[in-house]
C-alpha cells in the first residue's frame, strides 16, 4: 500500500469513529496525475444522494499536462462517485442522518496498481478539544525521545 495523498487536518479536526475503503471513479488522465501525488483533499466530504450513490465532493484533482486535448473543459473539482458495498453505505447513511457526524475522506492511495480512498464517518471537535490533542501529541514525542536517548 502507497499512500500518495492525506487529509491532515482532519486527523485534528474530527475525531474518527469508523472508516471505509472505497473505490473510486476516474477518467484515465485523472489516475495518471494522481500516480503523481496531484490530488489535495483538505476541503473535500462525502455525500450521498437519493438513489444512495456516494459521491466525494469537492476534491481537487489536478489536470494531467499531457493530456490537454482531452482536458479542455476538465473541472478539478467535480464530484466523483465512490464504489462502496451497500451494507457500508446503510452504516454510512445512518451516521450523516445524526446531528453533529459527517463523512469526510482520510487518504488516497495505491493497493495493487489501483487507486482506493479512505473514507471515514467523523464527529467535530471542540477547540478545547483540539488543544488537548495536540498536548498529547507533544508529550507522546516528548516520551520518545526521552526514551530513544536514553538507550544509547
Amino acid at each position: 500500500m502507497k499512500i500518495i495523498s492525506r487529509n491532515k487536518k482532519a486527523f485534528l479536526d474530527y475525531k474518527i469513529v469508523q472508516k471505509f475503503e472505497a473505490g473510486i471513479i476516474l477518467s484515465g488522465p485523472e489516475v495518471k496525475s494522481i500516480k503523481k501525488g496531484r490530488v489535495n483533499l483538505t476541503s473535500s466530504y462525502v455525500s450521498i444522494d437519493r438513489q444512495n450513490n456516494v459521491h466525494l465532493l469537492n476534491a481537487h484533482i489536478a489536470p494531467y499536462p499531457p493530456a490537454t486535448q482531452e482536458q479542455k473543459k476538465y473541472n478539478p473539482t467535480q464530484s466523483r462517485k465512490l464504489l462502496l458495498h451497500k451494507k457500508e453505505i446503510k452504516k454510512i447513511q445512518g451516521k450523516i442522518n445524526t446531528p453533529g457526524w459527517s463523512v469526510i475522506p482520510l487518504q488516497v492511495y495505491l493497493r495493487g496498481g489501483i487507486i482506493k480512498v479512505e473514507i471515514a464517518t467523523v464527529q467535530g471537535r471542540k477547540k478545547y478539544d483540539k488543544r488537548e490533542v495536540i498536548k498529547q501529541k507533544e508529550l507522546k514525542r516528548r516520551i520518545d525521545r526521552a526514551l530513544k536517548n536514553s538507550f544509547r
